[in-house]
């Protein structure tokens, strides 16, 4: 049996282990670990030894890159480098190999075989607005692991349920594939498809697009891009590793020198459409639980954009008040709405919340609203 052969089997055994596995980890020195629900536990099976060996990782990370140079060349460069993999009809894998102690560890996230729809992920309703946009910039954002791949997924999977167009994405690496409904798609992963996500986004501009996909957005050359696809009436979603809506802008305007801070806000008052952030937090009887924090563009937040936030102009107030009017919400209007309906506790919603002063304060009058009607 070759190497490939016994690492497959092993894979599909972990990724059968049990519900909720969202992580496969191989640390040398540790047990081979799984992750269900945010807990790691080791796994014990055949086909892996109780502790990983350093001569285990490389051997694995042989099988992962499958001979892919441009991949060994950016994990000899850089320490680490990102690739998919795929167990035929089982499972994807989203993999991270990096060096740790002088050896090489792996981390491989387990995609669902199916593109979940916004339903299933429970997501709210304003999400049916949103996949209507058909220009200007739409950005989802979180942590690393917050499910941002998975919502961009099923955001795209509704537009190709729903609109007869091209879809153009481009991924590192590609993730989730997307068989043609009613959109056409192309699918483009970096160091495959294309070698900068500046370049791949300029490219797309002439490929005929109707929405746009950018993985993820880390420089201003690739910010400037997609602004000016959005500008020129494209349709784009992207990604950036931001807890909140607040949080977002900052990081675009860090990008750019502060000579340009003037242009970029009215760029962004002009073209940004929404910001969605997530996090995914411990629920009740176990699993995870998805909140999110919603901004859309209105009047008001098109104003704090270009003027920048003050005493007036608050971002976080601007969400809460326009939930109504415009379908925006805050993280902790989120974490409310779980806790009070018994999905979440009220020690996970203070943790989880940015303005902990606020969600107390929310928390309090439910409490006192509850004792009341009793």
């Amino acid at each position: 049996m070759s190497d490939k052969d016994t690492f497959n089997q092993l894979l599909e055994a972990m990724a059968a282990s049990g519900p909720g596995l969202s992580d496969l980890l191989f640390i040398p020195g540790h047990p081979p670990t799984v992750n269900f629900c945010g807990r790691l536990h080791p796994f014990k099976g055949n086909f892996v030894d109780s502790v990983v060996e350093p001569q285990f990782t490389e051997q694995l990370a042989s099988v992962l890159l499958g001979g892919n140079e441009p991949l060994a060349a950016d994990l000899r460069s850089t320490g680490s480098c990102d690739c998919a993999y795929a167990l035929a009809g089982i499972a994807r894998f989203r993999v991270n190999i990096y060096r740790q102690m002088g050896h090489l560890a792996i981390v491989m996230r387990k995609l669902p075989n199916r593109i979940p729809t916004l339903e299933q992920l429970g997501l709210p309703p304003i999400f049916g607005e949103i996949v209507k946009e058909r220009n200007g910039i739409v950005f989802v954002t979180g942590a690393a692991g917050m499910g941002k791949t998975t919502t961009v997924a099923a955001i795209l999977n509704e537009i190709n349920r729903t609109e007869d167009i091209h879809i153009i994405t481009l991924e590192d690496p590609i993730e989730y594939l997307h068989a043609p409904n009613r959109a056409s798609f192309s699918q483009r992963e970096l160091g495959k498809d294309f070698f900068s996500y500046a370049a791949g986004l300029r490219a797309a501009l002439r490929q005929a697009p109707g929405v746009i996909l950018v993985g993820e957005i880390r420089d201003r050359e690739t910010m400037d891009v997609a602004l000016t696809a959005a500008e020129t009436g494209h349709s784009v979603f992207a990604t950036l590793h931001t807890i909140d809506a607040g949080q977002s802008i900052n990081r675009i305007l860090g990008l750019f020198d502060k000579a340009e801070e003037l242009l970029v806000r009215q760029r962004l008052a002009d073209t940004l459409r929404w910001v969605i952030s997530q996090r995914l937090v411990n629920k009740i009887g176990g699993g995870l639980q998805l909140v999110t924090e919603v901004m859309g563009s209105n009047l008001r937040s098109r104003e704090a954009l270009l003027l920048g936030e003050s005493d007036m102009r608050n971002l976080h107030e601007i969400i809460e008040s326009g939930g109504k009017a415009f379908g925006s919400h805050s993280f902790e209007q989120s974490l409310l709405k779980a806790y009070l309906t018994g999905l979440i506790t009220e020690e996970t919603a203070i943790r989880h919340s940015t303005h902990k002063n606020k969600i107390r304060q929310m928390l309090d009058h439910s409490r006192h609203l509850q004792e009341r009607k009793s």
